[in-house]
């Protein structure tokens, strides 16, 4: 039976990962505090030196079993926990095998790959290439690394806690992503030991409640794995986390893929934080709920920042498409010399910007003598985009947004 995790055991993990690993900061976000009527701070994990809070967990585990005389390691993970354990391995001189799912983003194969590790894509989840990487561990008689489900993982991500600890002492909320459970378990420990009256939420996606079935004791139905936040989709939750985090852990929060998307382009656009869908889901939670922490200070742990740029790129222009700041017109016009040019003018003495023009003949339901213009624009807003539809109908152009 795995002996109890204690904040000693944090504590040993601090001082073995100093100066191993990024501290990273804790820094204040006005406009998320004005916004929600609470104190807001982001602990931003996404600036270890992978990109999120696994270089912990790895760090200190990959010390241990460096010291017990281990030949190699192979880990299983979507992309944060593989990173974490090949840029490790590589620097302690251990060969890394890491099994990713067939549906892992390119990105963060290729930099699993350029920090020393082999890559095995297998499986449509992290559960079936957690399987394969257990059968690859026998083979080549190598350690395997959990992701979450160890103790010593978890003591590395409970030194999360303690910097948020000493940086704030008077805390009161803690909201982090939950997949298997590592991070908020460790960080719940420490609180535990130095400041129990401080709530901890967890986070899961609506579509992969995994944890949440967990601790209450549950069926969780059917999981889905395809998400903006894949690094939380975990469907197997950890039989060490479990236990701790329904002991400490008051509630764990659900938010869905509109919400997600909307903390990722909050966090780029406001805070200037890159943040992938798994570290984005605190504020997604805060956002959709903020009575629940009116008046408190609030800390949200900014887990990751390994998003996929063209993701990221989809990502902050469907944000710009909903603000009305990217536009995109269809504009009614008789197919004659001079009326382009004419529209374009328009358009451009109302201060938009054409980004991409497209003049359809053929596709279309208009007359023969008539043609469809398709444009896309950047504006300041939806209020502009009215008052461009306006000018354009005003002379003549029947025009609307699409």
């Amino acid at each position: 039976m795995t002996a109890p995790i204690t904040a000693v055991d944090i504590e040993r993990a601090a001082a073995a990962i100093c100066g191993h690993v990024v501290r990273t900061p804790l820094v204040p976000a006005p406009r998320l505090s004005a916004q929600y009527g609470c104190e807001v701070r982001l602990k931003l994990e996404n600036l270890h030196n992978t990109g999120s809070f696994k270089d912990r967990g790895a760090c200190y585990k990959l010390q241990q079993l460096k010291q017990e005389g281990v030949q190699g390691v192979v880990a299983a993970s979507a992309g944060n926990h593989a990173q974490g354990v090949a840029w490790h391995a590589t620097r302690q001189d251990l060969p890394a095998t890491i099994v990713m799912p067939l549906t892992t983003p390119f990105s963060k194969v290729e930099r699993t790959e350029a920090y020393g590790a082999r890559v095995v894509l297998h499986g449509e989840s992290v559960a079936e290439a957690q399987d394969r990487a257990h059968e690859i561990a026998e083979m080549e008689g190598f350690a395997f690394v959990p992701p979450y489900d160890d103790p010593q993982v978890i003591a590395g991500q409970g030194t999360c806690g303690r910097e948020v600890l000493e940086d704030w002492p008077d805390v009161e909320c803690v909201v982090a992503p939950i997949g298997g459970g590592g991070l908020l378990a460790g960080i719940a420990i420490w609180f535990e030991a130095h400041r129990p009256q401080a709530r901890m939420f967890g986070v899961q996606t609506m579509g992969c409640p995994s944890m949440r079935a967990a601790v209450r004791g549950e069926e969780p139905g059917t999981l889905h794995t395809l998400t903006l936040a894949d690094g939380i989709a975990v469907k197997r939750p950890g039989k060490i986390t479990t236990p701790i985090l329904a002991r400490r852990c008051e509630d764990i929060l659900l938010v869905g893929e509109a919400e997600i998307e909307h903390a990722v382009q909050t966090l780029a656009s406001q805070n200037k934080v890159v943040a992938e869908g798994g570290g984005a889901v605190p504020l997604a939670a805060l956002a959709q709920d903020p009575t629940r922490f009116q008046g408190k200070k609030v800390c949200l742990v900014i887990s990751g920042g390994n998003i996929d740029r063209r993701m990221l790129s989809t990502v902050l222009l469907r944000g710009l498409a909903r603000d009305g700041k990217v536009a995109r017109l269809r504009i009614e016009i008789q197919d004659l010399p001079g009326v382009l040019s004419r529209v374009t003018r328009l358009i451009g003495d109302t201060g938009a910007d054409i980004i991409d023009i497209d003049h359809q003949r053929t596709f279309s339901h208009l007359p023969p003598r008539c043609a469809e213009l398709q444009v896309v624009l950047e504006t300041r807003g939806q209020t502009h985009v009215e008052r461009i539809l306006q000018v354009l109908q005003r002379e003549g152009f029947p025009a609307r947004a699409t």
